[in-house]
């Protein structure tokens, strides 16, 4: 007898909220990194583009994590269930992310504290890459097959309100504590609320049952072709290797173009630009809003036109896109900076909305958190991750946005290519 399973609404809402503290916790390290790791946990004699470089760089090494957590947990996850994984990764989480906030800076604890930094950040991208799959799957897996689109997007907008929450909760800090004070403590708030992740933790464990999906293969017969494999992660090497590789190419524009447009411009306008802080913070937060119910909207749309052509039109026009975001952030103007943001959010979320449901579909359920969790890390290490570097790079050597621009498109290419080859895939598997 099947154990009852909680409405899909109620499941996707949980899942949503849980994703939206954990990617706050994820967030605002890159605010922090932007705003104030460059003079808390480097020499003080440091160039500052040599800081900065440096502070992306503990950034960059939580995404190189995510695909060991998006392989340790989608190993259990696929094994033991999505619930258990899923709580998991947000209690480690939130006491990874708590830890930061009392770390020693460098005049405290001199090279020690980079490095305990950088261990932090690692468990919080190892973290990261174990709770987008729990998370998705437990939405998806538990809603109709007709809505999947929908109810997995749900999961997507953890995202913006992660990155409201975070830019919020800097906003308010940087607003009632004088700046020499959020330099010395200010700082470590933000991140010491995160122990909510663990309260969430507990309640999924307690409230939430496993995946329908799931809980049906966990209950067919040992002889069942179904059953999880004794290695999920080397099953989908060894059966799925395509729609593997093919899924992290699809979302390198998405990671790139996003962390451009909420990290790298953060640091660009106020350090390159000269432009208030809360200019920039309230541009990102204008345009995380506006994500929301695009991110919804965009899931909804793939359920009646299908996951894969929202996405390309996501990444030819976020790839189009690039060569005027630039121009409008550098008027300086805070409507057409917000705007910039704005739009290229939205475009972005042509390709994020259906994500959850397109990765998921890609891959049989016993393999699922596994192939749909390692795809969506690949393709973050090779475009989040590295991307704030990069465009850091790129303009110190040609005092220029263009070439910044030129690397978005470039990796918009590459992602339009790979879903359509997904595309191609598909057809040949209906045609078969």
């Amino acid at each position: 007898m099947s154990q009852p399973h909680p409405a899909p609404l109620k499941v996707a809402l949980t899942a949503s909220a849980g994703a939206a503290i954990e990617w706050y916790d994820f967030f605002i390290y890159g605010t922090a990194a932007a705003l104030v790791f460059p003079k808390l946990f480097f020499p003080a004699d440091l160039p500052p583009f040599a800081a900065q470089i440096a502070a992306f760089a503990t950034f960059a090494v939580g995404f190189f994590a995510r695909p060991v957590g998006g392989a340790v947990f989608g190993h259990f996850g696929d094994r033991v269930g999505r619930k258990r994984a899923l709580v998991v990764a947000l209690v480690t989480m939130g006491l990874a992310t708590a830890a930061i906030g009392l770390l020693p800076s460098y005049a405290t604890a001199g090279a020690a504290a980079p490095l305990m930094l950088v261990a932090l950040r690692f468990i919080q991208g190892f973290a990261v890459g174990g709770q987008w799959g729990g998370a998705a799957l437990l939405a998806i897996e538990s809603a109709p097959a007709h809505r999947r689109g929908y109810f997995g997007s749900f999961v997507q907008i953890g995202v913006p309100l992660g990155v409201l929450l975070a830019n919020v909760v800097f906003l308010v800090m940087g607003a009632v504590v004088a700046p020499q004070a959020f330099l010395d403590w200010g700082w470590r708030i933000p991140f010491l609320v995160s122990v909510l992740l663990v309260a969430i933790g507990l309640y999924v464990q307690l409230h939430l049952e496993e995946s329908a999906e799931f809980d049906e293969q966990a209950r067919a017969p040992e002889t069942s072709a179904g059953k999880p494999a004794r290695s999920p992660i080397l099953a989908v090497f060894r059966d799925h290797p395509q729609a593997l590789f093919l899924a992290g190419g699809a979302f390198i524009a998405n990671n790139t173009c996003f962390y451009i447009a909420i990290t790298y411009v953060v640091a660009y306008g106020t350090t390159t630009l000269g432009l208030p802080k809360t200019t920039m913070l309230a541009a990102v937060m204008i345009g995380s809003l506006i994500m929301v119910p695009a991110l919804i909207l965009c899931g909804w749309v793939s359920d009646h036109w299908g996951r894969r052509a929202p996405f390309m039109w996501g990444a030819a026009l976020c790839g189009l896109f690039a060569f005027v975001f630039f121009p409008l952030v550098e008027t300086g103007s805070p409507g057409l900076i917000a705007l910039a943001v704005s739009v290229s959010l939205i475009l972005i979320s042509l390709m994020y909305g259906p994500q959850a449901a397109l990765f998921a579909e890609l891959f049989p359920v016993e393999v699922r958190y596994s192939g749909a969790s390692l795809g969506y890390q690949l393709g973050s290490v090779l475009g989040g991750g590295l991307a704030p570097i990069i465009a850091t790079a790129l303009f110190e050597r040609f005092q220029s946005s263009t070439p910044i621009a030129v690397y978005l498109a470039a990796t918009c290419a590459v992602s339009l290519a790979c879903t359509i080859a997904l595309s191609l895939r598909a057809q040949r598997t209906v045609d078969a």
